[in-house]
């Protein structure tokens, strides 16, 4: 009997909650054997748009609600174990950068319910009423991942993102883009709502700059962007007052920081019951 032939794996896009092709039907290959979907500026643009519509009902979500989503990413991540290492090259390493990316999820889903207590505070005033900060969401954020490490680095922006409410749409890196695109995969069955997390493949320099100065993108965790880049997309940002999250020079770390750096304080003032 003949072997059976080999069907090779078809990888898309994640926008929308959905597996699509890009629109240009253009690829690339960072690695011998494997097409990458090489993402257009329509596809950005179709990205940006589905994360501004799942915005409100994910903003608008139980913080308790967003962090079980969270959980269940971790879940399914630590499910396809197997799958991620090899896709990270095999090893130790890969193992532990496996082990980083669930412990992400893990923890920001933790943090969902804390952040008003933590980042909110109750303001003294001199009269009869109470002031109060709140933190909230900040809208649709542009996700720039680092090209190492290509799966912790992804989990480490858009963990905290979401559990602060936020919609995402991510550029994946170029160099390593395969655990990136099975993340979305993860994520299509993490319970997450369509358009909530919106993953693109393809050339930085195409994307980059269009993410960077789209009117529905609310800010951007420029976190694996270059020196070069850095500075693109700030120029690109003052343009809308965008927010700029600026790489550290220091490996990414569990931090609620992360989160509120995505968020805005509000101050609402409230009267004194008698």
């Amino acid at each position: 009997m003949p072997d059976r032939v080999e069907v090779r794996k078809t990888y898309k896009l994640y926008l929308g909650g959905e597996f699509v092709r890009s629109e240009s039907g253009r690829s690339y290959q960072p690695a011998a054997d494997v097409n990458i979907p090489r993402g257009s500026r329509k596809d950005l643009r179709d990205a940006v748009r589905v994360a501004r519509g799942a915005f409100a009902g994910w903003a608008g979500k139980t913080a308790m609600n967003r962090g079980q989503v969270l959980y269940r990413a971790a879940e399914m991540l630590d499910g396809r174990r197997q799958q991620f290492i090899a896709e990270l090259g095999g090893g130790r390493r890969a193992g532990r950068e496996v082990d980083a990316a669930v412990e992400a999820f893990i923890w920001y889903a933790g943090w969902t319910d804390k952040l008003a207590q933590v980042a909110g505070t109750v303001n003294p005033v001199a009269g009869p009423y109470f002031n109060f900060t709140i933190p909230e969401p900040t809208g649709v954020v542009g996700v720039v991942a680092p090209d190492e490490p290509a799966l912790a680095g992804l989990v480490l922006r858009i963990a905290p993102a979401l559990a602060g409410g936020n919609t995402v749409v991510a550029l994946a890196s170029e160099k390593s883009p395969l655990p990136a695109l099975t993340l979305g995969e993860v994520l299509a069955t993490s319970d997450f709502p369509p358009g909530v997390v919106n993953v693109l493949t393809g050339f930085r320099k195409e994307l980059l700059p269009w993410l960077a100065s789209h009117m529905d993108v609310n800010a951007i965790d420029a976190s694996g962007c270059s020196r070069e880049e850095l500075t693109a997309v700030e120029e690109a940002a003052a343009a809308n007052v965008k927010r700029v999250v600026k790489p550290n020079g220091r490996r990414a770390r569990l931090t609620p920081q992360a989160v509120t750096d995505l968020m805005e304080m509000k101050t609402v003032w409230h009267p004194i019951g008698v």
